[in-house]
């Protein structure tokens, strides 16, 4: 029964950066639509680590280049959820940068440090371990591919939903210099910057990107604890940098050398209340992005990294490719779980994390034969640190206030070994066999204590606030300090048919497994939860009906085992013990299909539309009553961020003129209802649809670009994230019991209302 509906409401896809690239080639542009005319276009990925066309690829896989971001207008990583079939990408709850990833009803919710996502996010092969900063500025990108089902043997743990890549441009080698400025609602001003030269011709290049980025919020924070804060709620403030270096002494012989940093001070993301507060006056806003705060509002993600890539064709059938990279990131954040002016339950956290991955690719290629391997080493240390304040709690034990410590780090080692090869046994069937083997290793540090006060994670983080390490250590003591290891055999089998030179036939079955990892909230000594597997079997065609139709189609089914879940353990004596329990808690299965459908109806229109269909649902919860027994209590979970149905259906439309080209486009997107509370849901966000349209220009010469898009334009709300601290009352249906804080905190999290905005740019 669900308690809680959400009818067509707002989003908050407010995310902090745009994925659009800052210097599209603009005559190059022009020349790319012009392949596009008359008939379908071949499009290229490396989703297998090799560049093929996807209609030779056996996965089902979303691939979106640079000139279709462009032309419709597509800011962010979350909006490509509407061109991917069972797939959710949306900005995390409280949060400005985080991303959310759900593919096929395999996610992770719960971005606090030491999780694994459920969707690997890479950019240029490069793994990013955690979801702070996961949604960057991506400047010059090529292409971004969405890979569905788990990605075990070619891309290894953590990717047991999916895999999200981002593909940036090479150099073209020559002087370039591109100025796209953008204006829109809300106050939106977008600068973006990029240019390359030439320092040694034909053999050096330097190319740079900035981008700024800033926007008003959609609401306020309608009251405020704390004296002279910026009172804009789901605004934007971010700048991005970009530096590379690209050096092609030979053809054979390619090196980069690149240099990111993005850094976003947009304000902390204050949430709607659904239910009017019991302990102050903050009743239900009149809009769904106005919220309360007793928090400062400031937040900030600094995210920077540095990596080389090193690409050698060792003759006509090996090529070697080494990458190595190195990513930190830190993130003080002000999440205000009960949204009010009082400390009733108040989560001030920082996330500090640093990553360095290093992998060697050696691929192999002959005419019956196509082998991909590698050998890969990542090494993290992932710390974090919150204070849930619960002030008015502490007050009513006559104490100055009350506040729960948890601090630790999880540090990780993992190596892993991998091939995956497709033989052509005869000149239609072909078998693609592949396996990964990957050994972790982590080490977990865990403090956790009550202090009878208000206490934040820094001295200054409020006006005149002075942290006492002496006290809080005091009462902060570490309650874990562990060590575990897990391995795993990861292998994928498949068998894929060329029934005529257009249509494919494929059936594959692959496994993926997410790290083992401890409890970063624990109270009280207590072992690592096992690692995740997913098991998934589908099979599907890729065709391309003559010229101008192509239809992609797959079914799927999957069982994911051993899924991880904390679990809150109330002291019935103790209201203010906060015991958080990790485990492995039961297994969850989903089947589906999904289709792909693109028709170039005339040599100036194309036509697509996606379709995806899954039925996703726990089988069975373990609640442990001892050691030996437990009941099934999966009735009361839900496969969360997963509607039934998804579906889009758009069009382009390209006009020749004296004055230049013009490119229509638009699309309506739609998702049947779906669960955001996993367990004992309470909220559930109703079907929904998203209409954007565009209208693109490019001048005879190839310099200028204009382009005019509105997004959302029947201004739909829809929920996206949340927080739940009540729970039924089963004495009186419809009423609920105050949760933690002693009020009823059920907030909700919104994506972006309607906008529209202009984009002019010019290529000098």
């Amino acid at each position: 029964m669900t308690m809680f509906t959400s009818h067509k409401t707002l989003c908050a896809l407010a995310v902090s950066t745009a994925l659009t690239s800052a210097m599209p080639v603009m005559a190059q542009e022009q020349q790319e639509q012009e392949e596009k005319k008359g008939g379908l276009e071949r499009i290229e990925v490396t989703a297998r680590k090799t560049v093929e066309s996807i209609q030779e690829v056996p996965i089902a896989l979303t691939s979106v280049g640079a000139i279709d971001i462009a032309e419709r207008g597509i800011s962010t990583v979350v909006e490509l959820q509407q061109l991917s079939p069972n797939t959710t990408l949306q900005k995390s709850r409280g949060t400005n940068s985080t991303l959310t990833a759900f593919i096929r009803g395999v996610g992770q919710e719960d971005p606090l440090w030491g999780y694994e996502p459920g969707v690997g996010i890479y950019v240029d092969d490069i793994y990013m371990a955690r979801p702070q900063g996961a949604v960057l500025d991506i400047l010059n990108v090529e292409r971004i591919e969405v890979l569905r089902g788990p990605q075990g043997s070619l891309y290894g743990k953590n990717t047991i939903g999916g895999a999200v890549k981002y593909v940036t441009k090479k150099m073209t080698g020559a002087t370039e210099l591109s100025v796209k400025g953008t204006v829109g609602t809300y106050s939106q001003k977008d600068l973006k910057i990029a240019g390359q030269i030439p320092l040694i011709e034909d053999t050096l290049f330097l190319g740079v990107s900035y981008a700024n980025l800033n926007r008003d919020g959609f609401g306020e924070f309608l009251t405020s604890a704390l004296p002279g804060q910026d009172r804009e709620n789901y605004n934007k403030d971010v700048e991005a940098y970009r530096v590379t270096l690209e050096y092609n002494p030979t053809d054979d012989l390619f090196i980069r050398l690149n240099y990111d940093k993005t850094e976003d001070d947009s304000n902390a993301k204050g949430g709607y209340r659904l239910l009017p507060s019991l302990l102050t006056d903050a009743p239900v806003p009149d809009s769904k992005y106005d919220s309360y705060t007793s928090l400062p509002t400031w937040n900030r993600v600094e995210n920077e990294g540095i990596n080389l890539t090193v690409e050698w064709d060792i003759n006509s059938e090996f090529a070697f490719k080494s990458i190595t990279s190195k990513r930190e990131s830190y993130s003080p954040t002000n999440i205000d779980f009960d949204n009010t002016s009082l400390q009733i339950f108040d989560v001030p956290a920082i996330y500090d994390d640093e990553q360095f991955t290093q992998e060697f690719q050696l691929n192999y290629v002959t005419d019956n034969l196509t082998m991909v391997s590698g050998l890969y080493y990542y090494t993290a240390d992932s710390c974090g640190q919150f204070e849930a304040i619960l002030g008015i709690l502490g007050q009513s034990l006559g104490a100055p206030g009350l506040t729960r410590e948890v601090r630790g780090c999880s540090n990780g080692d993992s190596i892993a070994a991998y091939a995956q090869g497709s033989y052509d046994i005869t000149d239609k069937l072909s078998v693609t066999a592949g396996a990964r083997y990957t050994k972790d290793e982590k080490e977990a540090t865990v403090f956790n204590g009550l202090v009878f006060d208000n206490i934040y994670p820094e001295s200054g983080w409020v006006p005149g606030y002075v942290r006492n390490e002496d006290v809080i250590n005091a009462s902060v003591l570490k309650v874990l300090d562990d060590k575990e290891d897990w391995s795993r055999f990861t292998p994928r089998l498949g068998f894929e048919y060329q029934a005529t030179p257009d249509v494919m036939l494929y059936a594959a079955y692959a496994q993926g497994f997410k790290s083992g990892t401890f409890n970063p909230r624990a109270s009280t000594p207590e072992p690592a939860a096992n690692p995740e597997i997913v098991d998934s079997i589908e099979m599907g065609f890729k065709s391309d009906l003559g010229d101008y139709v192509r239809l992609n189609m797959t079914v799927f089914t999957l069982d994911h085992e051993d899924r991880q879940y904390i679990s809150v353990i109330p002291d019935p004596d103790d209201s203010t013990v906060l015991n958080q329990r990790l485990g492995n808690i039961g297994q969850s299965s989903a089947k589906g299909l999904e289709m792909d459908l693109t028709v170039a109806a005339t040599d100036n229109l194309e036509m697509y539309a996606n379709l995806g269909y899954i039925n996703a649902k726990f089988d069975e919860v373990r609640s442990f009553v001892d050691a030996e027994n437990f009941i099934d209590i999966s009735d009361r979970f839900s496969v969360t961020n997963t509607p039934k149905v998804n579906a889009n259906v758009g069009f382009t439309y390209n006009m020749t003129s004296s004055y230049g080209d013009f490119v229509i486009n638009g699309n309506y997107y739609y998702r049947t209802k779906y669960d955001l509370v996993e367990l004992d849901n309470l909220l559930t966000q109703d079907e929904y649809g998203l209409l954007n349209l565009g209208v693109n220009w490019y001048s005879n010469d190839g310099q200028w670009t204009v382009g005019l898009h509105g997004k959302n334009l029947t201004n739909e709300e829809y929920l996206v994230g949340n927080y739940a601290f009540i729970a039924r009352d089963p004495n009186n249906p419809g009423e609920f019991i105050p949760g933690l804080g002693g009020d009823n905190t059920l907030i909700g999290y919104y994506g972006d209302p309607r906008t529209v905005s202009l984009t002019v740019g010019y290529q000098f």
